[in-house]
């Protein structure tokens, strides 16, 4: 802990011997459990979970006691706990670092649920792409039952849990709750219709509660030290601590877990130690790849779920890229929906037609092909696609579109207007030029150029023709002298 920095979720990474279950029980582990098993009913630890105000700490934030109360109070012969452990956001590693490095608190946390809810079956289905992760979750699962804190009749009771593994492929759409289950059920990866939510009807119909790993790594910490422990972090709406993967233009990167409400500014400048090479800061995008970019004059903004939402973005599982003055915001925004609309299970036409027309217009627009009807076309069908996608992840798949619109309609404007990249970019709406003080006539560039529109004898100050350049860059990425330049 720091003075910026709070550890709950991440309270034993790096502390514990992730593979020892006797490290995890000599800080308190499973004492939560027990405590749960021996003296509290199903009723008071969902109570518990409602008043600590935990909310899910994979997308919307939806209150995880709500969930919970729900699938305890459907009647049914069984009930499923899920974790959803899929983390597909790019340059995402908050629930990879737990699982690898403090397992036995994402088990304790799902047996926990599944003895308030009633549920004596367990799924965690996590990405094969982290091996690691999956070699201590099986370990700690081989470890727990050993020692009857997973299995039949846990700690002697009459309460019994079990858990397994399930291994996602790698789709990007199974971080959404129905896709996964679907995928746990041998189907495609594909979202449904809500309602009925999972808590009524989920895998093979059954309630079923999902929470992803972060979320249940602050189970156990809520249950032994008090639902008023939990709230005296955070703020009145989003209690407790967050753990964002801060990564981009930023001097210092890596794992940050900060109280809800700090501002993004101690986040960056202060944990993050600044911009790299003393840029100067542009834009934050959180919420991983359906996230939106927040500029510089909202950098004070207190990082809540309703904060972020109202700027267009969102806290989703707690991915945060730093951009600076070279990153160019359509650009940006055409890097992200090329991922989102590659991702896009197919299955509803505003996700699978909407995204790709969405990414056309971005990739004319940094083509220099752009048009005035293009900005408001933009803008309208992000707009249809939020409002019409089938599930929560094409519904947000728009909001780099839109959120980098809003905030940096300039830039958008200079490419369709003047034909030109402010950040630079934009290959295609930039030139190439030579500067003679640093030119050495090596001919490296014009030995590279695939057009042949550079000219030049050996040991003289070389020149480029400019319509002939295709500008492809090759020439400045050789170029050991820096000789050439955007301009």
């Amino acid at each position: 802990m720091s003075a910026t920095q709070t550890r709950i979720a991440l309270r034993n990474c790096g502390v514990i011997d992730p593979e020892s279950i006797n490290d995890y029980i000599a800080t308190d582990g499973y004492d939560a459990l027990a405590k749960c098993v021996f003296e509290l009913k199903p009723e008071e630890v969902v109570d518990v979970i409602k008043k600590s105000g935990l909310r899910g700490r994979g997308g919307a934030g939806f209150p995880t006691g709500i969930k919970w109360e729900t699938a305890m109070k459907t009647p049914s012969d069984v009930k499923y706990v899920l974790c959803n452990a899929d983390e597909g956001d790019p340059g995402a590693f908050m629930d990879r670092s737990v699982l690898e490095g403090d397992p036995h608190c994402v088990l304790e946390a799902m047996a926990i649920c599944g003895y308030a809810i009633g549920a004596s079956q367990g799924i965690i289905y996590v990405r094969a792409e982290y091996p690691l992760a999956v070699k201590r979750l099986q370990i700690a699962i081989d470890q727990a039952k050993d020692l009857a804190l997973l299995g039949d009749n846990i700690m002697g009771s009459d309460f019994s849990f079990n858990l397994r593994l399930y291994l996602g492929a790698g789709a990007f759409v199974c971080g959404e709750e129905t896709s996964l289950m679907n995928s746990v059920q041998g189907g495609r990866g594909e979202p449904r219709i809500k309602p009925p939510f999972p808590a009524v009807a989920g895998l093979w119909g059954k309630p079923t509660n999902i929470n992803n790993v972060e979320t249940y790594a602050n189970v156990a910490a809520i249950i032994r030290n008090g639902w008023e422990w939990f709230r005296s972090f955070g703020t009145e709406k989003s209690p407790g601590t967050k753990v964002f993967a801060l990564a981009g233009k930023v001097n210092n990167v890596g794992l940050v877990e900060v109280p809800m409400g700090t501002p993004l500014r101690t986040i960056i400048e202060d944990i993050g130690g600044g911009i790299r090479n003393n840029r100067r800061f542009k834009a934050v995008q959180t919420g991983g790849p359906s996230g939106g970019c927040i500029p510089a004059e909202h950098l004070d903004t207190p990082i809540d779920y309703e904060s972020l939402t109202s700027l267009g973005s969102m806290m989703g599982s707690g991915g945060m890229i730093v951009m600076d003055e070279d990153d160019c915001m359509v650009n940006i925004a055409k890097f992200y929906l090329t991922f989102t609309a590659e991702e896009s299970c197919g299955k509803c036409s505003p996700c699978r037609i909407g995204n790709q027309r969405l990414l056309e217009i971005l990739t004319r627009i940094t083509s220099g092909e752009g048009e005035d009807k293009d900005l408001s076309e933009l803008d309208e069908l992000g707009n249809i696609i939020k409002d019409t996608a089938l599930c929560g992840l094409g519904q947000s798949s728009p909001n780099p579109a839109i959120s980098t619109l809003r905030f940096f309609k300039s830039e958008y404007i200079a490419h369709v207007r003047d034909k030109k990249c402010p950040a630079g970019a934009c290959i295609k709406l930039v030139g190439f030029k030579v500067l003679p003080e640093k030119c050495t006539g090596c001919t490296v560039c014009a030995r590279n150029c695939p057009v042949k529109c550079i000219s030049g004898k050996p040991k003289q100050v070389h020149s480029i023709d400019q319509a002939k350049c295709i500008k492809c860059g090759a020439c400045m990425e050789k170029c050991r002298f820096k000789a050439i330049v955007r301009g």
